[in-house]
């Protein structure tokens, strides 16, 4: 018997020794290959259908409200009013309605948001629309409404309220799409189906930008403002069940992997009793996970270049560039070269994170934004900006720059997709965007307060380059001093591989 005994071990041992030395190795091609292979690509692409005819008519808004509002008073306070309270919004209830789409089933929320931001969009169109009314009559009348207190007209606070919900709404969706939904078709342990799907998701939105200003643009150009407000009011309403049926496809395509809800622990936020303390725990709760999160770091530096609103693209630049006397042409190809090179920026982030790594790719594109906007800043102030050669090569530096920030706003976003669990996508998502818009509104305040005046330009463009040289600063220290959680996460990039090869190498001569 234990002459058998040894011979069925022996036998054992040599199958178990065939397995391992005829157990598959994959090439290093064969990696790269499932790595930019989507876990359900028919799924990423209704997803990309369901983004476009959502974000389409939400950029279409974002033209057309501030565009119907400044026709209504000749200062720009109104639409700041609008714009601040929405920033605010975002800054106070991110976290919560984070917390909530974190709580519940992803499509049934999803389809609720978007019913609330279309019916919240109705609600500022029908305002406006009662305002031009109002002053149309009132020149018809030969009175002024522009006497009239503007602010604190009934439904000028109904339009207010109006824009913060659109805003909060939106947020949630934008975080859904950008943050969640994107990583569970793409895959979280595949960089670059990951990556490309970042980068065609911020493409869309780029293209939708575009096209949405135009549209609206050329309407206004051709009928009355009432006409162009119906108009845009109708591509909400026949939008809505689109994007609805296309989520729904989607969630379908993907085999339901949108409808399986995560933890209920929020759940306790509908119920009644005590409601505000459940829902400023809940905020509370929002803002701890962000601050725990195992790459805040990488967070922070987007949230700082949030600060960056000079060197770019924007009513800031426009004035200033209005007041040297630059071509209007030359203003436009500005603004126009930015957004391409936005668009091209999503072309190139996947083929960085293919060749450098996620986490070098990010480091990348913050230090080389952060060169050139060093080098534009040392050419405005070195007194030669008054030449229009000088003004060109200055704005030519800013577009440049424009390639960095839209890569790493691609590879940072990505970054968080690859180290949040899926519980707390949505939350730590929507409380990131709450810190960006904080820092939005802080700029809009100290731009209000400080630069008044086309003097202070050169200063709050040092402001600028500051915090994003800051951001690079942030990123690099924590990309150089990894800690054993990083590793783990991100195991599977070769910037962490070539540190533990190093490591390994080291050991052995230790030893040796």
């Amino acid at each position: 018997d234990i002459q058998e005994t040894r011979e069925m071990r022996g036998e054992e041992h040599e199958f178990l020794d065939s397995l391992l030395t005829e157990l598959p190795v994959q090439s290093k091609e064969e990696q790269d290959a499932i790595s930019a292979t989507p876990v359900h690509s028919a799924g990423l692409y209704a997803l990309y259908a369901s983004f476009l005819a959502g974000n389409l008519v939400e950029q279409i808004w974002n033209f057309a409200c501030p565009a119907a509002i400044a026709l209504l008073h000749p200062s720009l306070l109104p639409v700041a009013v609008v714009g601040f309270i929405a920033k605010l919004g975002i800054f106070a209830g991110g976290p919560l309605v984070g917390s909530l789409m974190d709580s519940y089933p992803r499509v049934p929320a999803f389809n609720c948001l978007s019913i609330v931001q279309t019916a919240a969009q109705l609600i500022s169109a029908g305002m406006i629309i009662y305002a031009l009314d109002r002053v149309t009559l009132a020149a018809a009348s030969a009175t002024s409404l522009l006497l009239q207190p503007l602010l604190l007209q009934p439904w000028f606070v109904v339009l207010v309220l109006a824009g913060a919900i659109e805003r909060l709404t939106g947020l949630a969706s934008g975080v859904a799409f950008e943050r969640d939904w994107v990583v569970l078709l793409a895959g979280t342990n595949r960089p670059i189906a990951l990556a490309r799907a970042n980068a065609m998701l911020n493409r869309v939105d780029l293209l939708c930008e575009v096209v949405g200003a135009s549209i609206f643009g050329i309407l206004l150009s051709m009928l009355d403002p009432v006409k162009c407000l119906k108009l845009a009011a109708a591509s909400m309403v026949c939008a809505l069940p689109v994007q609805i049926l296309l989520v729904c496809l989607t969630d379908k395509l993907s085999k339901g992997v949108l409808e399986r809800s995560r933890n209920h622990t929020s759940s306790e936020l509908c119920q009644p009793g005590r409601l505000t303390e459940r829902v400023l725990g809940a905020i509370s709760h929002g803002w701890v996970q962000y601050k725990t999160q195992p790459v805040l770091p990488a967070s922070l530096a987007y949230v700082l270049l949030c600060f960056n609103a000079v060197l770019g693209p924007g009513g800031l630049m426009t004035s200033f560039l209005t007041n040297r006397g630059l071509n209007p042409s030359i203003i436009g190809a500005f603004s126009g070269m930015c957004a391409f090179m936005g668009i091209a920026a999503t072309f190139m982030s996947a083929s960085l994170v293919k060749k450098l790594g996620l986490l070098k790719a990010g480091a990348a594109g913050l230090v080389f934004q952060a060169l050139l906007l060093g080098i534009a800043v040392a050419v405005y102030w070195s007194g030669f900006i008054v030449q229009q050669k000088a003004l060109i090569f200055f704005l030519f530096l800013i577009v440049l720059s424009r390639l960095g920030q839209m890569s790493y706003d691609i590879v940072g976003g990505q970054i968080l997709q690859s180290a949040i669990p899926a519980s707390q996508a949505n939350l730590i998502g929507a409380t990131e965007v709450s810190m960006a818009s904080l820092a939005e509104e802080l700029v809009m305040l100290g731009v209000a307060i400080i630069g008044n005046d086309v003097s202070h330009f050169g200063f709050l463009a040092l402001l600028s380059m500051a915090a994003v040289a800051g951001a690079a600063w942030i990123y690099c220290q924590w990309l150089s001093n990894p800690t054993k959680e990083q590793r783990q996460l991100f195991s599977f990039d070769p910037h962490f591989s070539s540190l533990s090869s190093n490591q390994q190498l080291g050991t052995i001569d230790i030893i040796s």
